[in-house]
């Protein structure tokens, strides 16, 4: 089959992992279902949406300045679906202004980025400050779960911790991971290296403090997308 000899170890994983991630990505689709369904957000935040979008524009303006396909495609996807995702939750939220300033300060942050990598003449240099900023966001978005890691631990009990997620995390982590290999760029191993580990000790604790809901209901008891965290 000649289609499929063209085809290196580098093209599959890619397509892969993109698929792997834009399905990801779609999981916030269900999320705003249910706001619309209840013309309501609830008790949830718009931080996952709001950071979800930063990532995603950060990492694309890095695969422009890489010119790395693959990167470009998955996050043009992704910065497009995250803001669908934080319009949907602004219409149904009560606390607007919060929203507001969140996607404001990211919106800055982000313009801040582009007017830098515009105006810095030497592009290698630009290359490296974007790729350590998306590090650096990366590094602290994958630890933000810390702190229920240790409720996890001090309560012995899993059931703050989505299963399915954090099966998915561990698996587009390692492709994305494996891609940075590939490709030897290490700003797109080293992110994805620790979502891996992170993911990987919260699998552990599965093992180590099963979750009795998990067999018994048919599936954990959590609520995605609510986050105590704020960029303001």
């Amino acid at each position: 089959m000649p289609l499929f000899d063209d085809l290196s170890f580098k093209d599959i994983l890619a397509s892969s992992a993109t698929i792997s991630t834009v399905l990801q990505f779609l999981t916030g689709s269900v999320i705003c279902h249910r706001y619309i369904r209840k013309k309501s957000t609830g008790e949830t935040s718009a931080f996952p949406f709001v950071s979800g979008f930063l990532s995603c524009s950060l990492w694309l303006k890095y695969g422009l300045l890489s010119e790395e396909h693959t990167i470009i495609f998955v996050n043009t996807i992704g910065s497009a679906l995250f803001f669908a995702y934080v319009i949907i939750y602004f219409t149904f939220s009560v606390n607007k202004r919060t929203v507001v300033r969140q996607f404001l300060a990211v919106c800055c942050f982000i313009l801040a980025c582009s007017v830098y990598t515009k105006y810095e003449p030497n592009s290698e240099t630009a290359l490296e400050v974007i790729g350590l900023i998306c590090c650096g966001v990366g590094v602290l978005f994958f630890a933000s779960p810390l702190t229920v890691l240790a409720q996890v631990i001090r309560t012995k009990n899993t059931e703050s911790l989505p299963f399915p997620i954090i099966i998915s995390s561990f698996f587009v982590s390692l492709q994305w991971f494996i891609y940075g290999m590939v490709i030897e760029d290490s700003f797109i191993q080293i992110p994805n290296l620790l979502g891996c580990i992170l993911s990987s000790i919260q699998l552990l604790l599965y093992a180590i403090y099963p979750n009795r809901k998990l067999y018994s209901d048919g599936g954990p008891s959590y609520q995605p997308l609510r986050s105590d965290a704020n960029i303001l």
